[in-house]
């Protein structure tokens, strides 16, 4: 055989046996790719997005779009040739495996996590959206979960509302933690709280629930990393009442990065006119219950989805400014927002034609 036949053949067989190595060898990434937007102001699987009732509404156009990431599954392992070829397509981005599912994070039990955040991020949505629009909403701290084992187990149950500790008024989630935390491990600390179930009875009846109990819990200490702590083993949290209902109906969405869409398709629905004037405008953030929106994951890929579906204009988290403004898709425009009325404000100077007084984004935030 020709030495060059020969040097040919070994080459090929070598390729072969790298590509072979390549798809059995496997790698701890997983990926993320542009995944659905959806108009937070129009229809999905047939029925709105946002059904308002008990208030008026007003008819409006243009798009208020919430965007989505795709990532693999906690239990699939890419293969080499997979990775390589994530790493080098623009639109994907391959991320450690830890990065995703943290602590060896189940699948399910990543999607009841996002279930929950997505819950929490539509309920701090409406809150922030009607503060925006000066309607009151009715707030309180409630038991959000009971750690099991915790000293407060089969004590303190989950919607509980907590009135006080020791005596004290508790005015946010916050609070509670502040308050248990003045105690020495072993020292009992008194809630006063009005049980789930006499809160729910009096929602379900428009009233005001009267009835309040005293529960001694004797604090642990802490087992985290952190400086040692007295402890309940409980999680606070804020439940509303709304002056007439806002139902957010989008399934297979979980994470909180929707809030801010959410939170204007409702302002918008609410107020005559159209926010957008109808321009297609997308946009990401979570936001809380007093309209400040935070950062998400998966910035890049967002816009990119965004772009693709046909926006003009994204609504970008201050915090994540400097990292999508790396790689703006063409066509295109990063705003900068931190709160619902850095949006509403970028909304008008859309609908009004004044871009260039619009906050963009750049590579410094």
């Amino acid at each position: 055989m020709p030495r060059r036949t020969a040097t040919m053949l070994a080459s090929t067989l070598m390729l072969i046996a790298l590509l072979c190595a390549g798809v059995f060898v496997k790698v701890p990434y997983s990926e993320m790719s542009p995944g659905p937007t959806v108009n937070t102001l129009g229809d999905h699987g047939g029925e709105p997005v946002l059904q308002i009732s008990g208030h008026k509404t007003y008819p409006t156009t243009g798009h208020l779009n919430m965007t989505t990431v795709r990532v693999t599954g906690a239990d699939y392992r890419m293969n080499l040739v997979e990775a390589v070829y994530g790493w080098l397509a623009h639109d994907n981005k391959v991320v450690p495996h830890d990065t995703l599912y943290p602590d060896g994070k189940t699948e399910e039990q990543s999607t009841q996590e996002n279930a929950e955040e997505f819950s929490q991020s539509q309920e701090s949505a409406k809150v922030a959206a009607l503060k925006a629009l000066k309607i009151p909403v009715q707030s309180w701290v409630i038991v959000s979960t009971v750690v099991k084992g915790s000293p407060s187990e089969g004590k303190l149950h989950a919607g509980d509302v907590i009135k006080d500790v020791d005596g004290t008024a508790v005015k946010e989630p916050g609070d509670v933690a502040k308050l248990v935390t003045k105690h020495k491990p072993g020292e009992d600390v008194v809630f006063t709280i009005t049980p789930a179930k006499a809160q729910a009875a009096a929602q379900k009846s428009g009233k005001t629930a009267t009835v309040t109990q005293k529960v001694t819990i004797r604090t642990a200490t802490s087992d985290d990393t952190g400086e040692k702590r007295a402890i309940v083993g409980i999680s606070a949290g804020t439940d509303h009442t709304f002056p007439f209902s806002i139902d957010i109906k989008l399934a297979d969405v979980g994470g909180p990065s929707a809030g801010l869409m959410f939170a204007l398709g409702i302002y918008d629905k609410l107020t005559p006119g159209s926010l957008t004037g109808g321009t297609f405008v997308a946009g990401t953030g979570t936001i809380d219950d007093d309209g400040k929106v935070g950062p998400i994951g998966g910035i890049e890929m967002k816009t990119v989805g965004a772009r693709d579906k046909g926006a003009r204009y994204f609504l970008t988290p201050a915090d994540n400014c400097a990292a999508a403004a790396k790689d703006v898709p063409g066509g295109l425009t990063l705003i900068k927002v931190a709160t619902i009325e850095d949006a509403l404000g970028a909304l008008t100077d859309i609908r009004e034609g004044k871009t260039d007084a619009l906050p963009k984004c750049t590579t410094k935030g």
